[in-house]
């Protein structure tokens, strides 16, 4: 039986890899029916998560009622080589009548989590999530309701009228909501929730991509 690779050598792997795919390793790889590496987590019962044709191609849709639970892939990144995250994703409808800087209205249509593992010192985690708002204004920024080793970025605001394409610079993200420069990051994932409003929605994402620029 071959012995799993240690993490640091796994991490020379998918660097490796990346720079002979020209720069760009995709985690979420949707659009081919590859879900190899994701995992459901729940927190409060299940968003059903299904890959559906759409515009020509795979997604994932996700639909929450009155739920909470994401798609993760634990995979090491180093943002030094490929520092730029990228994606697509569609929401139709936003939630109404909540404050998502609150536990009350801490629910979302759409978002997509950088994960910085603290390893056995499990408080040091910290996550940045971008999100599609339904209240607050694009651009803004807020600690989690739940916890201040997570920040939010409304990349989106409001109701959409189609797919939107995004490319962030994760590690320029992760300085200006935590003030620290990191260079790996351990984990990505994808969550569309309701528990706290209980209401409905429903959003689907494209492929996942990290590329060097």
């Amino acid at each position: 039986m071959k012995k799993p690779l240690p993490m640091l050598l796994l991490a020379l792997f998918w660097s490796v890899t990346a720079l002979a795919a020209g720069m760009e390793l995709t985690v979420g790889d949707f659009s081919s029916g590859d879900l190899d590496g994701w995992t459901t987590k729940s927190f409060q019962g299940m968003t059903d998560y299904r890959l559906v044709a759409q515009d020509g191609r795979l997604v994932m849709e996700a639909a929450s009622k009155g739920a909470a639970s994401g798609l993760v892939r634990e995979i090491r990144i180093d943002l030094e080589a490929l520092p730029y995250l990228n994606w697509s994703w569609r929401v139709n409808d936003v939630l109404t009548g909540i404050d998502e800087r609150t536990k009350a209205g801490d629910d979302y249509p759409a978002r997509v989590y950088v994960i910085v593992s603290g390893g056995i010192a499990f408080w040091r985690t910290r996550t940045l999530i971008y999100v599609w708002s339904s209240q607050q204004p694009a651009g803004s920024t807020w600690e989690n309701a739940f916890t201040s080793n997570a920040r939010v970025m409304a990349l989106r605001s409001g109701k959409g009228t189609g797919w939107v394409n995004e490319h962030r610079d994760v590690r320029a993200d992760f300085k200006t909501c935590f003030n620290d420069d990191i260079t790996f990051i351990d984990a990505v994932a994808i969550m569309t929730d309701t528990d706290n409003s209980q209401q409905v929605a429903t959003a689907w994402y494209g492929d996942i991509v990290f590329s060097s620029e």
